[in-house]
């Protein structure tokens, strides 16, 4: 080795030379082993850094399509290789094959888009609803776990076991026995709404008609549930799941037995709202303007 490059090394690790003090040869050694392995962990740490990559969550439920959590539907083939998101083109949270009234869809997957686009479901109360029915069982942790669960097939939408009741049986809509804060955003919703309460036997297209004014349909969801209904009617028998187009409704105290005289229905297909339909023997909610 050179005189100079021998005497800058010694300098450096502030040992005599080598042939004073052979054993600064080894400290010598394990001070560029420091040097180096430190530039090494720097190196290794900035590399770490730029692979950090955030993760799309998706649903699985489909055999052809996904949604990603930011709202995009497409085939498993055109996820992003790194961030395994859904490509951002297209129509992001689309309704496509989705009844907008009743907010259920034909498709799992446009239903989860649909459902989280912040104009159709409210975050602030979606993370109140309960994932199961136990009053111990926890709450949607995210928006997106709400859509994806609730979007799925359940037995609010199966007749016979076996059987839908409708193609449009992906809904997102709030359980209907959900209360609280859920009951004022209901309020909200029917305002410039008239509410009235239709003759027995009578449709609310005929109940709004007699006054001048017209049904609305897309306003009957909000007067489907319990907290809302009896706000206009007595419901002595109680309040009940139900099926028919003639919900929400009052079943008239002298229908027989078995139609629950007094009790108040509410319907969870929301498929079925109408503003034409009427039973014989229940008087109607309407919403009205």
């Amino acid at each position: 080795m050179p005189a100079t490059s021998h005497r800058s090394l010694s300098t450096a690790t502030g040992c005599p030379p080598f042939d004073s003090m052979g054993f600064c040869r080894v400290e010598m050694l394990l001070f560029l082993i420091s040097v180096l392995g430190g530039a090494f962990s720097i190196q290794s740490a900035r590399g770490d850094v730029g692979l950090q990559t955030r993760f799309c969550r998706r649903t699985v439920q489909g055999r052809y399509l996904l949604c990603d959590e930011n709202g995009y539907v497409c085939d498993a083939l055109s996820l992003d290789p790194e961030s395994r998101c859904c490509p951002r083109k297209g129509e992001q949270f689309s309704c496509h094959g989705c009844n907008l009234v009743s907010h259920c869809c034909n498709s799992y997957e446009f239903c989860v888009s649909c459902c989280l686009n912040p104009l159709q479901t409210q975050g602030e109360l979606v993370l109140q609803v309960k994932v199961a029915r136990p009053v111990t069982a926890g709450t949607y942790a995210s928006v997106f776990d709400f859509c994806a669960g609730r979007c799925r097939h359940n037995s609010e939408s199966v007749v016979h076991e076996n059987a839908y009741f409708s193609d449009f049986h992906h809904c997102f809509s709030l359980p209907s026995n959900v209360s609280g804060s859920i009951d004022a955003i209901s309020e909200g919703r029917l305002a410039g709404i008239n509410v009235f309460v239709g003759r027995q036997g009578e449709s609310c297209d005929s109940a709004c008609k007699s006054r001048g004014q017209a049904c609305v349909t897309s306003k009957l969801s909000a007067l489907n549930q319990c907290e809302s209904i009896k706000k206009f009617m007595s419901c002595k028998g109680g309040c009940i799941s139900s099926i028919g187009p003639d919900q929400p409704a009052e079943v008239v105290e002298d229908a027989p037995k078995h139609l629950h005289p007094g009790a108040c229905l509410y319907t969870k297909t929301k498929t079925m709202l109408t503003c034409d339909g009427f039973h014989q023997h229940t008087r109607r909610l309407c919403p009205c303007t």
